[in-house]
């Protein structure tokens, strides 16, 4: 499915709709969440905009105490009550703060945008926005149209090898990574996967 048809996916959901329209945009690690999210915002044009779940990640400093460092990435590494505020207040306040992840420097930067009374459809994109574990199993019913974005393993498997390569991963590394971090979340979130509205192949 192309951004446009899902963002014409989106209007035809959200047409008529009081408040603003929440699209949960889930898929594994390495599936274009992001890309796709953005493209699709752009195709909605004024008033939509994405918001991540990543800003939510625990910081390495925490991980490192709860001894969950080398597990960076997989659901019990998030703020997911927090997150679980956030979509709540973002039901329900014309203007809400929100954390962005920095990639490069690995870690979130707290309210690090502003999603404003004009932003009336959000595209919030994130690995276990369906992930049917408790407490990730209370997000679902939060968002009003929910869509996973499935991508075959060895390509995600290419995407993550370049992903860490682009990060400064030795190829050993990144290996190293995948098959003992990115993959095993990758499987936890297909098999942990419930109540998609639309199922999408992208691109």
């Amino acid at each position: 499915m192309t951004p446009d048809a899902l963002a014409a996916e989106i209007r035809a959901h959200a047409k008529g709709r009081e408040g603003r329209f929440l699209t949960a945009l889930a898929g594994p690690p390495g599936s274009g969440k992001s890309t796709l999210a953005k493209a699709v915002v752009q195709a909605l044009g004024p008033g939509a905009r994405v918001v991540p779940m990543d800003g939510f990640h625990f910081d390495d400093a925490v991980l490192e105490a709860r001894g969950q460092r080398q597990i960076k990435g997989a659901p019990e590494t998030f703020d997911v009550h927090g997150f679980a505020h956030l979509i709540h207040r973002l039901k329900s306040e014309a203007e809400v703060a929100i954390p962005l992840f920095d990639r490069e420097r690995e870690l979130s930067r707290a309210a690090a945008d502003i999603v404003t009374a004009e932003d009336r459809i959000l595209v919030i994109e994130g690995n276990y926005l369906l992930l049917d574990e408790r407490p990730w199993a209370a997000l679902a019913p939060l968002f009003d149209l929910r869509i996973w974005l499935d991508v075959p393993e060895d390509e995600l498997d290419q995407r993550l090898l370049a992903r860490w390569a682009h990060f400064g991963k030795t190829p050993a590394a990144a290996r190293a990574w995948i098959d003992g971090n990115d993959m095993p979340n990758i499987r936890r979130a297909k098999a942990g996967l419930k109540g998609a509205d639309l199922v999408i192949n992208w691109p």
